[in-house]
């Protein structure tokens, strides 16, 4: 059994530092037990607006002053101050993406918009004014138990495709037709960067990542870990915690939530 003590060492000795953030970043149970938040949530599915819900998410976050979210994310950022690491998130979380350079969000990060038919070229960045507009669509749906169709077009208009002049909504995998040119530029840097860890002593830390989207953290840090005969695995997560039994002596499964686990380092 790891101790919270041994995890700070091997990550204090490892010269390099692979993170995968899941599903865990995006809500927490304080949100997800409120009324406000599932009716919310609910009427946005049922009207075919399921490209809203992480922004959802992250308000209900931000309206119910639930902060643990970005406490943790504040204590993950120092714990990887001066390191070289990399990290891979299936969680749309936006404040993961300002960590800069070495982070990917393969299933985007609400930061940009894309056409909701899809047109690859159409790529653009969220602006305050976009943020505005959603802030104040989702005040009178956090209060309202109903808004109708044309309510949901109206409240939460980001503008129209340059090419086709469909709506816009945010670029997120959620869109019926995600646009995935946000993020495979970044994907090759981080491929790169990953085939250089094999000789060094590599710390693969997952925290929070379910089996949503398996092939794209949990499969492959797996398989990174296997082939590295200095890497050390750490799977943080209040239920698939579980190792492969390939990674047996050479890593470890921490039965509880990663939001947790962050904040009482």
């Amino acid at each position: 059994m790891y101790s919270k003590e041994d995890i700070l060492e091997k990550l204090k000795a490892a010269d390099r530092i692979l993170v995968g953030l899941g599903e865990e970043f995006d809500k927490t149970k304080v949100i997800g037990n409120s009324s406000e938040y599932q009716n919310g949530k609910n009427l946005l599915k049922s009207k075919g607006c399921d490209w809203l819900i992480p922004a959802w998410d992250a308000f209900c976050l931000r309206k119910m002053e639930d902060k643990s979210i970005s406490s943790a994310l504040g204590k993950l950022s120092v714990l990887l101050e001066g390191k070289n690491a990399f990290i891979v998130s299936t969680s749309v979380n936006g404040d993961i993406a300002r960590y800069g350079g070495n982070v990917v969000m393969p299933c985007g990060s609400g930061l940009k918009k894309q056409c909701f038919k899809g047109c690859g070229n159409v790529l653009l960045e969220v602006t305050e004014a976009d943020r505005k507009i959603m802030g104040q669509g989702f005040e009178k749906l956090f209060h309202e138990s109903e808004v109708s169709q044309e309510e949901i077009g109206e409240l939460f208009s980001l503008g129209t495709c340059p090419e086709c002049g469909a709506p816009l909504v945010l670029n997120t995998v959620y869109a019926e037709n995600y646009n995935e040119g946000g993020y495979l530029e970044q994907w090759k840097i981080y491929t790169k960067w990953l085939q250089g860890t094999l000789n060094h002593q590599l710390l693969v830390l997952e925290l929070g990542v379910g089996m949503k989207f398996p092939s794209v953290i949990r499969w492959p840090f797996e398989k990174a870990a296997f082939f590295n005969q200095k890497a050390f695995f750490c799977r943080v997560n209040e239920t698939l915690y579980q190792l492969a039994e390939e990674l047996s002596g050479k890593g470890c499964g921490i039965s509880m939530n990663t939001i947790d686990w962050l904040n009482q380092l």
